[in-house]
């Protein structure tokens, strides 16, 4: 562990893929300053889940065996769960897109990380405790998928206890995610609201 009384800057500066997991300015004063971090607001720490459903929903959607494949020509991405490599696939492209669908639909944990290496040709999937996630709101086709209904319904269940629309609502309904730091690492995040109309209007 490092002391406290060291006067390096580094260690007590954020990382890059601490941005929206780490608040940058809660921090004690002192000699612990920077050493002793928070997470932010909406940022929670995974409490894992089992990789069973997801193992056997990769066996269902063509994982190929180790040995299957093992002098095989054509290019196939090495499936890892958890670490543990289980096989490999020879459509990435469609079984990433089905695992988020999956997902936003909460028919696999809300929490289950899906990360496509293209550079190294990988897939790694994460089900275990301990990873920082943070919300993000879902763009598909450049458009936001939350809407008014959504903000409408938050409100209504607010000031009647009957409802029972809450922030669970929003994540099984595929209009809010999830994402640790690795999956972050992976796709592309707009940050701000006119971010995303600048990028509207330059696409058309």
């Amino acid at each position: 562990p490092l002391g406290r009384e060291g006067k390096i800057a580094k260690p007590r500066q954020l990382h890059n893929t601490h941005w929206g997991m780490v608040c940058p300015a809660e921090t004690p004063e002192g000699q612990a300053c920077g050493l002793v971090k928070n997470l932010s607001l909406m940022s929670c720490i995974s409490v894992g889940t089992l990789s069973a459903p997801v193992i056997e929903f990769l066996e269902e959607w063509g994982l190929e065996s180790l040995e299957e494949n093992a002098h095989a020509s054509t290019p196939c991405t090495k499936v890892f769960v958890n670490g543990v490599w289980m096989g490999v696939h020879r459509d990435p492209v469609k079984l990433v897109s089905t695992l988020r669908k999956l997902r936003r639909k909460d028919d696999i944990n809300c929490e289950v990380s899906v990360v496509r290496d293209i550079r190294e040709r990988e897939l790694r999937l994460y089900t275990d405790a301990g990873r920082v996630c943070r919300p993000l709101f879902i763009v598909e086709n450049q458009q936001l998928l939350i809407q008014k209904r959504h903000i409408e319904s938050l409100v209504r269940a607010k000031d009647d206890p009957t409802l029972s629309y809450n922030w669970d609502s929003l994540l099984k309904d595929g209009v809010v995610e999830l994402l640790d730091a690795e999956e972050e690492e992976t796709v592309m995040i707009c940050m701000t609201p006119e971010d995303l109309e600048n990028s509207r209007l330059q696409a058309a």
